[in-house]
């Protein structure tokens, strides 16, 4: 039997506000990186709720996608190491730029995250090699070029979030 590869659905969020974007610093195993707000999709999730989740935990503050910047693919390998096989993950981002909210107290960034901080494009630019991946650009030339997309481009079905069960002797 073989393995159906799968990629890893992730949610990203492009804050612009006064011409600098909201990033996050976060431990990862190559060191402190800079990022998106950003995550992994939750099963029975709708991609604009994860993106908004994500953004909370990450930032502390609230967020309203209002468009879908783009869907972005990456690939990651992580060489292998002692007691560690080589890791090899694509990523399918869906990234979307919207309303930053208020900051929410009493709230705490999520684990792994040391601060959150706000670059111009060119502090963007000028710190590529300290980026978790090449999607931190991309999302970001992308909306500075106007890129952007109606949310009533994503359908979810009402199955995601409340499954019914599957009849039997059917076919799909």
């Amino acid at each position: 039997m073989t393995i159906r590869w799968k990629p890893s659905a992730t949610v990203a969020a492009i804050i612009e506000h006064h011409g600098k974007f909201l990033l996050v610093e976060e431990h990862t195993p190559e060191g402190l990186r800079l990022n998106n707000p950003a995550g992994h999709l939750d099963e029975g999730e709708r991609l604009v709720d994860g993106c908004a989740r994500e953004a909370l935990e990450e930032t502390m503050h609230l967020f309203t996608p209002t468009h879908l910047l783009g869907i972005y693919m990456s690939r990651f390998q992580r060489p292998a190491t002692t007691g560690q096989a080589l890791e090899d993950i694509t990523y399918l981002r869906f990234a979307f730029c919207g309303t930053l909210g208020a900051l929410q107290a009493g709230r705490s960034l999520d684990t792994g995250i040391v601060r959150t901080l706000w670059l111009s494009p060119d502090e963007i630019r000028a710190s590529s090699a300290r980026h978790r991946s090449p999607l931190v650009i991309q999302c970001m030339e992308d909306y500075l070029r106007g890129q952007r997309y109606p949310l009533s481009l994503i359908h979810t079905d009402t199955n995601v979030i409340d499954p019914q069960p599957i009849a039997t002797g059917g076919s799909v």
